[in-house]
């Protein structure tokens, strides 16, 4: 019989182990020494040593999940239980029993760390999803808002996952967000297209009136006219883009044929008041030279009477003079309105009595503070001769204005 210290080799060539609950048989070796039997159960034991070494290394340097590692303990129990090897089984179960251990303990910790990364996961697709809500009840700009949209349903796709009951509730929030903004979207796009066709229908309408006012001559009116249609069209709003060019070129297109006539008309009408243009320089010229030294209102007024009859009777000028021409005209009968307005208030007898009733007045008062301020010097008041002589001094500078304002008028 040949020995080991964890089995032995019977003479009729029969393996045993040797385990905590005895000897129980392994094998039969016939073809060989016992020697060799015990070496190959041996090596079986080390096969089995190798594979719980590593197991052992992968639960203490990788992250092997927990129910990974109890499957293949769970494996591994039952190999060396039942093992056809010769080796320390006892110690392989003890070693088993140990990683068993430790997989609990990485049992709670990875439930941990899932209970951990969902709850942010929670929190990450609970913002995506408040913030979809808020774009589709807030956001006006649809372009940027469904832009954003995308993006936000783009992060929930790359977001971790949360539990499923949460992912569920969170999802149906963020479908109801989605088609929330889809809805007001497509009602304002709606809204948008009925209002602008109501504006290109109101468009069309000042169009035709401006193509029926095109061929008109009567300028003066129907440029107002123009005017009105103008203002129209800016307060109308805006139709689609396509039929908003198209009836604006039809619009300026009239406006033009209108316009272009009025000015061709305007340009050959002006170049036959060329000559009364010359004539108006000319008088003017002779206005502005003669009447400025006219000293007499009255025959300064004479004199523009006669002018004015003559620039009445020079014609229209052209557009292009007439306010330069006008203008002036109007200052040398400004001058002389000035003029008249300055003898009226000279001579104007009531003007004249007011001026002199001012002088009686202050002659009365300075005779009266004289008198008061001779008082005051006899009596040695220093204080009533000051207020005295201040205001005697104040008295005769106005009454000195007033006589005079008074002497101008006489």
């Amino acid at each position: 019989m040949t020995t080991d210290p964890w089995g032995r080799v019977d003479d009729d060539g029969t393996v045993y182990v040797r385990t905590g609950d005895g000897e129980r048989v392994v094998g039969s070796w016939q073809a060989g020494a016992p020697e060799e039997a015990l070496a190959f159960y041996r090596n079986k034991y080390d096969a089995l040593v190798t594979q719980v070494g590593l197991l052992e290394k992968r639960l203490r340097s990788t992250d092997l999940s927990a129910s990974a590692a109890m499957s293949s303990i769970d494996k591994l129990r039952d190999a060396v239980k039942d093992a056809n090897a010769v080796g320390d089984l006892d110690a392989l179960m003890e070693r088993l029993e140990k990683l068993s251990g430790r997989a609990e303990e990485r049992k709670v910790e990875q439930k941990q760390a899932q209970e951990q990364a969902r709850g942010q996961a929670r929190e990450i697709k609970e913002r995506i999803v408040a913030e979809a809500e808020r774009v589709a009840v807030e956001t006006t700009h649809w372009k940027s808002g469904g832009e954003r949209m995308l993006q936000l349903i783009e992060e929930w796709k790359k977001a971790p996952r949360a539990d499923r009951p949460t992912e569920q509730a969170l999802w149906k929030r963020m479908s109801a967000a989605r088609n929330s903004f889809s809805k007001r979207r497509k009602t304002y796009f709606a809204n948008l297209d009925q209002q602008r066709e109501g504006v290109r229908t109101d468009k069309e309408r000042i169009v035709e009136e401006a193509e029926a006012l095109s061929g008109s001559t009567e300028w003066g009116p129907t440029a107002r006219a123009y005017r009105d249609l103008m203002q129209r069209w800016k307060a109308s709003g805006r139709a689609d883009r396509s039929s908003e060019d198209k009836l604006w070129t039809r619009f300026k297109a009239a406006q033009d044929t209108f316009f272009d006539a009025r000015n061709a008309t305007f340009a050959e009408r002006d170049a036959e008041l060329r000559v009364n243009a010359d004539a108006k320089e000319k008088i003017l010229a002779e206005a502005k030279a003669e009447i400025p030294g006219i000293t007499n209102p009255r025959r300064a007024r004479a004199r523009l009477r006669d002018f004015q009859e003559a620039w009445e009777e020079a014609g229209e000028l052209p557009r292009d003079v007439r306010d330069k021409l006008e203008g002036s005209f109007r200052q040398i009968e400004e001058g002389v309105r000035r003029a008249e307005d300055a003898e009226w208030d000279r001579t104007n007898p009531e003007a004249r009595a007011r001026a002199k009733d001012t002088v009686d007045q202050l002659s009365t008062a300075i005779q009266g503070l004289e008198t008061k301020l001779e008082k005051a010097r006899t009596a040695g008041d220093e204080r009533r001769i000051k207020e005295h002589e201040a205001a005697l001094e104040a008295r005769r500078s106005w009454l000195t204005e007033a006589e005079k304002a008074l002497d101008d008028m006489s």
